[in-house]
């Protein structure tokens, strides 16, 4: 059991053949168990052992590291009770229990792993009492287990609060905890934010200090893509802040300042995510020539941040040239038709903002459908989605405006991010899921600056006011969750969510800003790491001198019954008479008729009551009977001690 529970959760991000052979190996140990099978020799396990770690190397390419560490230490713990034979092996097995156990907030940090591991510990120490305590019943074993593990909690919960806290994740080595994650990256092509649609895992989270402005408002401005080759969007270099440029000139045309904070959660990357546009950054934050916010170090691990944006707006009137520049090159000799169209508006519409127009009337007029699943494009790209296939998701229509923007001679870049988010109603949180994954255009105007136009919104304007399962047909996959719309499941889903944004925020995000926080409530202002050790050795000795007086005056609650024959065995004492730990009250009183034949009348009578008391089958209204009795029995013997006393 201790095998299966401290492996279990490791079996999802094990390589498909580790987890069968371990399951393999778990299972015939059980096998061998229930029949008092013999166990296999050591020459025989030897091979499949080195086989095994000859398969982590390889699947791995590596003995070394996170990854394989743990493969082999759930390989081991599979494989390890195929030889328990001792005292010894079983120790063992519970000591990589315990070790094991410590892995798994490598892969997860979630509420449901903590409870898991919780009560895997208390399974882990309850097998070890039952090993060097002896034959104990299980539910005894249990208890007291559980008992130690709850005299274990305040000092855990004293460390956590008071134990100076240094950057990085709560559990894991740092260098690990931002491999594999998903997410927007500074480049787009066809297809790239498809893939990451199918994901309903959350982005960041957003908590508003007002009212939350309308879903159309929800721009969530991440990198911006102003290089073009043909294929793919890139950040260029004018993405810089320290290229010289000018600085961000941004000009508000409405009073409305929007504030909120945003636990963004790690992406490994320097930009972060803002409401479009940001005009107040958090500590540290800058913001770049394409109004990108930029942190000084990689969101390594889940962080908070605050800002405020203005909905309304109007930045870099004027704007370097270089930038401009960029904001205006396509690839030579690729996509002619599409050229040939925007120079064909460009003849006929002098106003820039007409020539936009007439593209989104393009887009909406012709027969374009907004699909996840668009057919391959070649190598013009641009042509043959807006010429033949005319089938695309939010990039499509984003890369092919700004192609066309640009043909005509109007800069213009592409700006990914995320649209929307689903508002929690339990915690009052917004949820910016990976699904809601957008991207959208700028355009440069001379005297108004850059101005937001999303394409996606002339093709399905739903995608916008409603979310991405509101604008893809129902033959498009989504992940499940991401169409429920109601019904018992959605409030489950928000209160599960909302208990784990709680843990997120007050025990993942405990970092050294939550901390110092938390301790000026308790009243220690600016403490440094002497006073915090200081109170947290404090707390730690009252917390020790609690439980050890709440374990010297813990009384054993005894029936009724017991505890009147408890006071009549040691009364009997008195007469030379001591009671047996064995000894039950029939045959103690048989042993009093032999030693004080005097006493031995009244002793038998009140060892009969207590026998019908413990062990009788009789109604409740006899058991009284009995227990009166009893009292009186000891009541008269209580007057023959004192006699027995004044005599000697």
């Amino acid at each position: 059991m201790v095998a299966v529970v401290t492996t279990l959760p490791h079996i999802e991000n094990l390589p498909g053949w580790l987890s069968l052979v371990c399951g393999m190996a778990l299972f015939a140990r059980a096998w061998l168990w229930l029949r008092n099978g013999r166990l296999p020799r050591w020459w025989l396990l030897a091979p499949l052992v080195l086989a095994g770690a000859a398969g982590i190397a390889w699947q791995y390419h590596s003995m070394f590291g996170r990854d394989p560490g743990i493969a082999l230490l759930v390989f081991f713990m599979a494989f390890k009770p195929m030889e328990m034979t001792t005292r010894r092996d079983g120790m063992v097995i519970i000591m990589l229990g315990f070790f094991l156990l410590l892995t798994h907030y490598f892969d997860t940090e979630g509420i449901a792993a903590g409870f898991w591991i919780l009560a895997s510990a208390t399974l882990l120490t309850a097998a070890l009492l039952r090993m060097y305590g002896g034959a104990q019943p299980i539910p005894g074993v249990f208890r007291y287990s559980a008992l130690l593990i709850a005299q274990a909690l305040p000092f855990a919960l004293i460390l956590f609060l008071l134990f100076p806290r240094v950057e990085g994740p709560l559990w894991g080595m740092p260098q690990d905890t931002y491999t594999g994650l998903s997410g927007l990256t500074e480049q787009m092509s066809p297809g790239s934010l498809n893939n990451l649609i199918l994901s309903h895992d959350i982005a960041f989270g957003v908590q508003f200090e007002t009212d939350m402005p309308g879903r159309s408002q929800l721009y969530w401005r991440g990198p911006v893509l102003d290089s073009y080759d043909g294929r793919t969007w890139r950040t260029s270099l004018t993405s810089n802040p320290h290229s010289g440029n000018k600085p961000v000139t941004i000009e508000t045309t409405g009073e409305a300042r929007i504030g909120y904070t945003i636990i963004l959660e790690a992406h490994n990357r320097r930009w972060l995510l803002a409401l479009d546009l940001p005009v107040e950054l958090p500590e540290g934050a800058t913001l770049t020539p394409t109004f990108v916010t930029r942190s000084r170090m990689p969101i390594r691990f889940r962080t908070r941040f605050t800002f405020r944006s203005v909905p309304d707006y109007v930045v870099n009137r004027e704007e370097a040239p270089h930038i401009l520049q960029q904001a205006v090159r396509l690839p030579l000799r690729l996509n002619p038709r599409t050229r040939e169209l925007a120079e064909s508006w460009q003849r006929e519409l002098t106003d820039p903002e007409q020539i936009s127009a007439a593209a989104l009337r393009f887009f909406r007029e012709e027969k374009f459908s907004y699909t996840l699943n668009p057919p391959q494009l070649g190598a013009n790209a641009v042509d043959e989605f807006l010429f033949d296939t005319r089938q695309g998701f939010c990039e499509h229509y984003a890369g092919a405006y700004v192609t066309l923007m640009r043909a005509a001679g109007i800069p213009a870049r592409v700006v990914i991010g995320y649209q929307g988010g689903e508002l929690n109603p339990v915690d009052g949180y917004l949820k910016v899921r990976q699904s809601d994954a957008h991207a959208w255009s700028e355009i440069w105007l001379e005297g108004k600056g850059w101005k937001r136009v999303d394409p996606t919104a002339s093709i399905a304007p739903s995608r916008i006011e409603q979310g991405i399962e509101a604008a893809l047909p129902e033959s498009d996959s989504l992940p499940a969750l991401t169409r429920f719309d109601g019904g018992w499941l959605l409030r489950l889903r928000y209160r599960w969510e909302a208990v784990n944004n709680t843990w997120d925020l007050w025990v993942l995000g405990y970092n050294p800003e939550r901390q110092l926080e938390t301790l000026s409530l308790l009243g220690m202002e600016d403490p440094d790491w002497r006073s915090m050790v200081s109170a947290m050795m404090l707390a730690s000795g009252i917390a020790l001198f609690l439980i050890v007086c709440w374990t010297f005056f813990r009384r054993t609650k005894f029936a009724p019954e017991v505890r009147i024959w408890r006071r009549l065995c040691a009364r009997l004492e008195r007469f030379g008479i001591r009671r047996a730990p064995w000894e039950g009250p029939l045959d103690l009183a048989a042993r009093v008729a032999r030693e004080r034949p005097d006493i031995a009348p009244l002793i038998n009578r009140a060892a009969s009551h207590f026998a019908e008391l413990r062990y009788g089958t009789g109604p409740l209204e006899h058991s009284r009977e009995h227990l009166h009795a009893l009292r009186d029995c000891v009541k008269e013997f209580a007057s023959l001690n004192l006699h027995h006393s004044l005599r000697h």
